[in-house]
């Protein structure tokens, strides 16, 4: 998940630093982090970096790519720790980062329809691009505006007014300035709940919504139970094809009309 981890292991840490302790995230000996832990931890008080594993103050969890607790690998999937439970994490943006996302305004609806093409698993977490398109449209038409996130991904959706973020903590700055999330379980949903924005989150049936979602999240599944195939199938693509674009429209409004 990279960022997704990352956001979530600082919610694990949340707190630490109250209590006169940072979070060591490795395996008790060695502080283990990947290429995505400096730029979610930076500014984080409750997290201690490589090189302070002689520190007094650490508290040892062991999170870190190859053990994220939530899952294992069993025959081609992904089984989910079901006694897990993901808690909204921190973000801790600085100046110019919030500086620059007032340039974009607040109030609209932020969308992320692309997934990672390089993981195997993604099309069991794609929902159809035209339905995240009718979605925005019938936003657009009650008076909502649309934006998403220019990153390369392969799908722009036409209603939506493109913003150009520098990098992943940008998109969270910008991300913190809306009104409501609406795209799959991934970086961006653990974002949404890190800067306390609600979220309209597609999980289809590929990860259960209990490990890895937010109460303060709708959670999509389409009915199913998770299967965590690492591999394309036909019971997640029938998941998420049982979430029209109707269910995600109409709990949109809910939350909007409701924040």
């Amino acid at each position: 998940m990279g960022q997704g981890d990352q956001l979530m292991a600082t919610g694990l840490a949340r707190s630490a630093r109250a209590r006169g302790k940072r979070i060591a995230f490795g395996d008790g000996r060695r502080i283990l982090w990947d290429r995505h832990s400096a730029e979610i931890f930076r500014g984080n008080p409750n997290v201690a970096q490589p090189g302070s594993e002689m520190a007094d103050d650490l508290e040892w969890v062991p999170f870190y790519k190859g053990h994220r607790i939530y899952n294992r690998i069993q025959d081609n999937r992904w089984v989910w720790n079901r006694e897990f439970r993901a808690s909204p994490g921190e973000i801790f943006l600085n100046r110019k980062e919030a500086a620059w996302s007032a340039g974009i305004g607040s109030g609209f609806v932020l969308m992320e329809p692309n997934i990672e093409d390089f993981k195997r698993w993604a099309p069991n977490k794609r929902w159809p691009y035209e339905r995240y398109d009718e979605v925005a449209a019938c936003l657009a038409r009650d008076g909502f505006e649309v934006v998403q996130l220019d990153h390369g991904g392969r799908h722009r959706i036409p209603t939506a007014r493109q913003v150009k973020s520098p990098n992943f903590r940008h998109g969270l700055a910008a991300l913190k300035r809306s009104a409501l999330y609406i795209g799959p379980e991934g970086g961006m949903h653990h974002g949404a709940a890190a800067v306390g924005v609600p979220g309209v989150v597609i999980f289809g049936g590929f990860v259960p919504p209990r490990v890895t979602g937010y109460a303060t999240h709708t959670n999509l599944t389409g009915g199913a139970e998770a299967c965590g195939s690492l591999t394309a199938c036909r019971h997640c693509r029938d998941a998420l094809r049982a979430i029209s674009a109707s269910i995600v429209f109409e709990a949109s409004m809910i939350m909007l009309r409701n924040p």
